[in-house]
Parts: C-alpha cells; structure tokens; sequence
C-alpha cells in the first residue's frame, strides 16, 4: 500500500486529490496538510510514508522549504511537486530542494495516480519537454567547481549518459544516440546516479545544468 500525503492550502484541491488516490486499491491517503509546516508535523507521525504531493504557494512554510525539510530527514518520502504553471520558478527551486517530480494541477485523473505510483516506485516524475522548458528558462548556469568536480568521478560513457538525460531523452532514446542496448543504458545511469550522490533523474538534470553540461538553448 503506496501511504500519500496531500499538501495545498485550497480546500477542494485537497479533498479532490484525496478522493481520487483513495479509490485505488493500491493508494490510501493517510494525511492531508494545510500548509509545509502542517505537513512536516503530520509526516513526522505516519509510518512508511512514500509519497506527499506538495503545493508550491502557501502561507506559514512554503512547499520549497518543506520539500528541503522533508526529504533531509530519516526514511524521507519522496516530493511531487503540484503546480499550476509548467513554467513556474518555484517548481525550479523545489526541485532543487530535493523533489524527485512535479505534476500540473490539471493533469488527468489517470495522470495523478500513475504519478504517485511512478514515484514511490522509485523513478522520477520527469516529463521531458516541459522539465527542459523549466530548467532552460530558470537555471542559472554559473559553474559551481565543486559541482564540476564531482563530475570528475564519471566515465566518458557516463557523462555522454548523463548529458543526454538532462536534455529529456529516455532511455530508449540513449540506447539509439550511442548505440547501445536498454539494458546498458539503464546500468550507466544507475553508476551515474551512485557516484554523484544522486537520487533520480531529477537530480541528474539540476547536476548537468549546474555544471554547465547542459546549458538553455544548447538541446
């Protein structure tokens, strides 16, 4: 049973999540918060929580602060952030913060419930075009040398892997770049993502952008 937490300030958001994530068979909504410190409170009292589906704009605590809070702390859950623009420099920063995802607010009903279940089993939420959109429009691009070096730890073949994934490519997409099978990609960017620290393809962008791998307007 995937254990949710939905996180908005709006009331009828809340509860409209909640209804639909309560009627899978593998879902149960076991909280629903007001605001980041109202869900910080009620994370630290459920047991096994896997996914919180944040609220970026809140008064009291942000959605940015409380996704750096929540996943710093032991068995963290894992963040999909809730938008309403795909374009949003919020989303931006709670990425970096550390969520693994984030989903429009009129996405499908089918949309959000493959999405927590995409998330707690443990992939990131990345849509390609609109993820490359974001991060073109608000990474900053300044090389940070301590994040250039930890690019050092990477094969050749690794980094080639790691520049396509920020650029929005799937797997199966880096299989047909570099001629390679699925199988090898998907060993690749897991030694990626074990050397750098890294905890999904998430991190994997904000790294490359950061470091000047991938930059706006170079796809």
């Amino acid at each position: 049973m995937i254990k949710v937490m939905v996180v908005d300030d709006q009331d009828l958001v809340r509860d409209g999540i909640s209804m639909i994530l309560d009627g899978q068979p593998d879902i149960e909504v076991v909280a629903q918060a007001v605001d980041g410190a109202d869900a910080i409170r009620q994370a630290a009292a459920v047991l096994d929580l896997g996914v919180v589906l944040m609220d970026v704009r809140m008064p009291v605590m942000d959605g940015i602060e409380a996704t750096r809070r929540l996943v710093a702390g032991p068995n963290a859950p894992r963040v999909v952030i809730l938008t309403t623009f795909d374009l949003d420099e919020y989303v931006y920063d709670a990425l970096r913060a550390g969520a693994s995802g984030f989903l429009l607010k009129r996405s499908s009903r089918d949309d959000l419930i493959n999405a927590v279940r995409v998330i707690a089993g443990g992939d990131a939420l990345l849509a390609p075009p609109v993820t490359r959109r974001l991060l073109d429009r608000f990474a900053d691009n300044r090389l940070d040398p301590t994040v250039t070096a930890s690019l050092d730890v990477l094969t050749a073949r690794e980094r080639e892997v790691l520049e396509l994934v920020a650029k929005g490519n799937s797997n199966q997409e880096i299989a047909a770049e570099l001629h390679l099978t699925e199988h090898t990609v998907k060993t690749h960017v897991s030694r990626m993502l074990a050397k750098c620290g890294l905890r999904d393809r998430v991190q994997a962008v904000i790294l490359a952008y950061d470091a000047g791998l991938v930059s706006a307007g170079r796809k």
